[in-house]
């Protein structure tokens, strides 16, 4: 009884007040959808600009690379495969590369094969269990690269192990 009758039986504000609610709540709509999409604009700018922060902080504090010497070299070894000391039945295969300063080594080739001849006779005295683990992999390095030096009379810095596949 609230509504107000016209004369001629229908309610006042028919279709146009439906049309004038429809287009209010469609602007509302819209100016909460503007508002909230720019707040989420914001948000990601803010995070994004944190991130790259943080990413120039991690390479700032980035120790500088080994050998930035121009003088270093690096010659790789052909790939070495031998069976290990127990089991005999077990391969192991390394790709290995030697680095030294230039001229160092009267022949770099030379000194490639004798270390590659080197590795091969070591890894024939291993045992798959000295293999296992981060730490076998480690002691494994470190004692190739004493090896290499050993043979190239100090004059190789680092032997570097690119792959190493056991089987």
């Amino acid at each position: 009884m609230a509504q107000a009758i016209k004369t001629d039986g229908k309610a006042a504000g028919g279709k146009g007040g439906v049309v004038v609610a429809l287009c209010v709540l469609t602007l509302l709509a819209a100016a909460g959808g503007g508002g909230l999409g720019i707040q989420l604009a914001s948000t990601v700018e803010q995070v994004v600009t944190e991130k790259a922060k943080e990413k120039e902080e991690v390479e700032a504090n980035k120790p500088p690379l080994r050998y930035t010497d121009p003088e270093m070299v690096m010659e790789s070894l052909k790939p070495i495969v031998s069976n290990l000391g127990a089991p005999s039945s077990t391969f192991v295969r390394i790709e290995a590369s030697i680095i030294f300063k230039n001229g160092t080594l009267a022949n770099p080739q030379i000194a490639a094969a004798q270390i590659r001849e080197d590795v091969m006779a070591y890894l024939r005295t291993l045992s798959l269990s000295q293999l296992e683990g981060p730490s076998g992999l480690i002691h494994l390095r470190e004692d190739l690269n004493e090896r290499a030096r050993m043979r190239s009379e100090g004059n190789v810095q680092e032997l570097v192990i690119e792959t190493l596949v056991v089987q």
